[in-house]
């Protein structure tokens, strides 16, 4: 069995998609592109997919992962070309590689998210992520399923900057962009928790909602607070040398006598 791991965007309309809603495309994609995947045993065989993280609906992302187990070899490039080919655009696979390390979820630790604010000037929002980054603790609530949940929004985030757009649309008014870097705890801070703090600090509204977007996510360095790549210790690793049919030959030859 061969596991590999692709790496998937989520953009432009299809950012509404639910998690659900690309399960039904992906397993699509897979049929049509003829992938041999390997099934789960039981009277309902479903295909070996492992998903992490997925960001949620009304998002979008250019970092979602997953993993499929396969009963056939492929080359990881050629399978993402199939299986880009036979999915929407919109939801694009981007990388591939062969699983030779554990633990991919184990690497997800944190997200690099960007939030554009129309409506908002730079100075505010700058104003704004000042006054968070100040705080100990920003409390904010959230519906569950189990009514309002109050909790520390603050905490999980590792930096937060506001930024000028980087095109010039000075004549469709003000905007100002949030680069945020969140550490994935429990509870999950989602960036519209972050918005609820920011205006819980300095009541900072937006007009219209934000448009937000994953633009990484991976393991947290704690020193330089980057997020890494959680597909490059696969990418790295060399996979194990199998013996050549030379080689086995001389090992198992029987050895003459020393001269």
């Amino acid at each position: 069995m061969q596991r590999i791991r692709l790496r998937y965007t989520k953009r432009g309309r299809l950012r509404f998609t639910s998690h659900r809603d690309f399960q039904r495309a992906f397993e699509r994609a897979l049929r049509r592109a003829e992938v041999p995947m390997a099934y789960s045993a039981g009277f309902t065989p479903h295909p070996k997919v492992s998903y992490a993280n997925a960001a949620p609906t009304g998002t979008g992302s250019e970092a979602e992962y997953l993993e499929i187990a396969l009963t056939e070899h492929r080359d990881p490039d050629k399978l993402r070309e199939l299986l880009d080919e036979s999915l929407p655009g919109g939801l694009d696979i981007t990388d591939a590689v062969e699983v030779r390390t554990s633990g991919l979820a184990d690497r997800l630790t944190a997200s690099v998210w960007e939030l554009r604010l129309d409506g908002v000037d730079v100075e505010d929002a700058s104003k704004a992520v000042s006054a968070f980054l100040a705080a100990e603790t920003v409390e904010v609530q959230r519906k569950t399923k189990n009514g309002m949940r109050t909790f520390d929004a603050r905490a999980a985030v590792a930096d937060l900057q506001a930024l000028h757009p980087q095109s010039d649309r000075s004549g469709d008014g003000p905007c100002a962009i949030l680069r945020l870097v969140v550490r994935h705890v429990t509870p999950a801070v989602r960036p519209d928790d972050v918005l609820s703090g920011l205006q819980a600090v300095t009541d900072l509204a937006p007009p219209v909602p934000a448009a937000v977007t994953r633009l990484a996510q991976g393991l947290f360095h704690e020193e330089s607070g980057t997020v890494t790549d959680p597909l490059a210790p696969d990418r790295e690793a060399v996979p194990a040398a199998l013996p050549t049919a030379a080689g086995a030959a001389v090992a198992t030859a029987p050895q003459g006598p020393a001269a």
